[in-house]
């Protein structure tokens, strides 16, 4: 039998396909009417099909919003993850002590590269030697001594750091040529923290040396100082680098005569409470020093010829070439070993003339056997040489307090 049926489609909200078998007289629909005249089979057929399709759309609908809620979430987190991997972060929350550990030693391996370790072990050896020209007698080796001679090599070795960190920092492209293993010049540090590094070093220099209360080590800072920074930064009428004599004059001033005189009198007089007095092992270590600090003013350039000429810094080795300044170098070294030599032979105490005749002698042969076979088309092999220079200036720190 049919019968006329009436409902509004759109908004049907029917419940299962079960409770509308079990209440087929009861109305699950509202809203404007429209009739339809189908036989009550077919009637069921289209409003199951109609309400299962919109049930279907409307759990799609939500699954589909859902889903892209929880693509959101994971996306994000996703990128959390990946910004995190990117920058070397791992993705467990506990720090890996192996990266941690690393990191330490990176750290440490660019400050000592920073710190041009050769110039630091030069510098503190400098002053333990020209300290022990000051001991008169075995009761002088007393704890006033020993603090004395540590305050006098930390204050210089802080104002070290800061002069061989300026000198990087006004030189940061050419080191890109001539020095690329050094932090600034690789990347390592930025501009920002070398500044940070030299001028905590310079403070900590200056305020150590002002505490202590010593005039020879405050004027040895404060001289240094100042022909450390008018050498390398880069302001008219400094940057004297770029003056060969002024340069080699600088590092004179500072190797040859501050540290021995300056150092010397900070023990004779503020340690020890004694009048000045210039002894014979002292002018000896000057004069020496003199021949030497030329020595390393000549031969530090040869090995950046190629970087001092792109960028204008007008060196010996640039104007005269690297073979010529290099013999020059060991012509000079030869000839301060000979007076040495000397100075030991006319020494009144046997002990002292043995140890400096023969110290010097041998130091002598070697720098010459070592000269004649050096590479000087190889930059290695003239850095290697430079640094066995350095060396060798160790080692006349070790001779220096037997001269008698």
């Amino acid at each position: 039998m049919d019968y006329a049926l009436v409902g509004s489609f759109p908004k049907a909200s029917l419940g299962s396909s079960d409770w509308r078998r079990d209440n087929p007289n009861k109305n699950c629909f509202s809203g404007s009417y429209v009739a339809v005249r189908v036989s009550r089979c077919k009637a069921w057929d289209v409003l199951e099909r109609y309400c299962g399709a919109e049930s279907q759309q409307h759990l799609l609908k939500r699954h589909t919003i859902g889903t892209k809620e929880k693509s959101t979430f994971y996306r994000r987190h996703d990128k959390k993850f990946l910004v995190n991997a990117t920058a070397g972060h791992p993705l467990e929350s506990e720090p890996d002590p192996t990266s941690i550990w690393n990191s330490i030693k990176n750290a440490v391996d660019a400050f000592y590269r920073f710190s041009r370790p050769h110039t630091v072990i030069g510098t503190a050896l400098s002053i333990i030697s020209v300290s022990l020209l000051a001991v008169e007698n075995l009761s002088d080796f007393s704890p006033l001594f020993f603090t004395g001679v540590l305050e006098a090599v930390v204050a210089a070795l802080f104002m070290n750091i800061y002069i061989v960190g300026l000198n990087q920092l006004s030189d940061i492209d050419i080191d890109k040529v001539n020095k690329p293993y050094l932090p600034l010049a690789s990347g390592e540090y930025s501009i920002g923290t070398g500044i940070m590094i030299v001028t905590s070093f310079l403070i900590m220099s200056f305020w150590l040396g002002w505490v202590v209360g010593s005039w020879p080590l405050f004027w040895a800072l404060f001289i240094s100082f100042v022909l450390g920074t008018a050498y390398s930064i880069n302001l008219p009428p400094l940057r004297w680098k770029k003056s060969a004599v002024v340069a080699a004059m600088c590092i004179l001033a500072v190797r040859a005569v501050i540290v021995q005189v300056a150092f010397f009198l900070h023990m004779q007089v503020h340690v020890y409470k004694r009048p000045a007095a210039f002894s014979r092992p002292l002018i000896f270590a000057t004069a020496f020093m003199s021949f030497f600090s030329v020595v390393i003013a000549l031969f530090k350039d040869i090995p950046d010829i190629e970087g001092d000429k792109i960028f204008g810094i007008r060196s010996f080795t640039v104007r005269m070439g690297q073979k010529r300044v290099f013999w020059i170098c060991i012509s000079l070294l030869e000839m301060a070993y000979g007076v040495a030599v000397l100075v030991g032979a006319s020494s009144g105490f046997m002990l002292s003339k043995c140890i400096t005749v023969l110290g010097h002698a041998i130091l002598a042969s070697v720098l010459w056997n070592r000269a004649k076979s050096v590479d000087l088309n190889s930059k290695a092999a003239i850095t290697s040489f430079y640094m066995f220079i350095w060396k060798l200036f160790y080692a006349e720190y070790l001779l220096i307090p037997l001269v008698r």
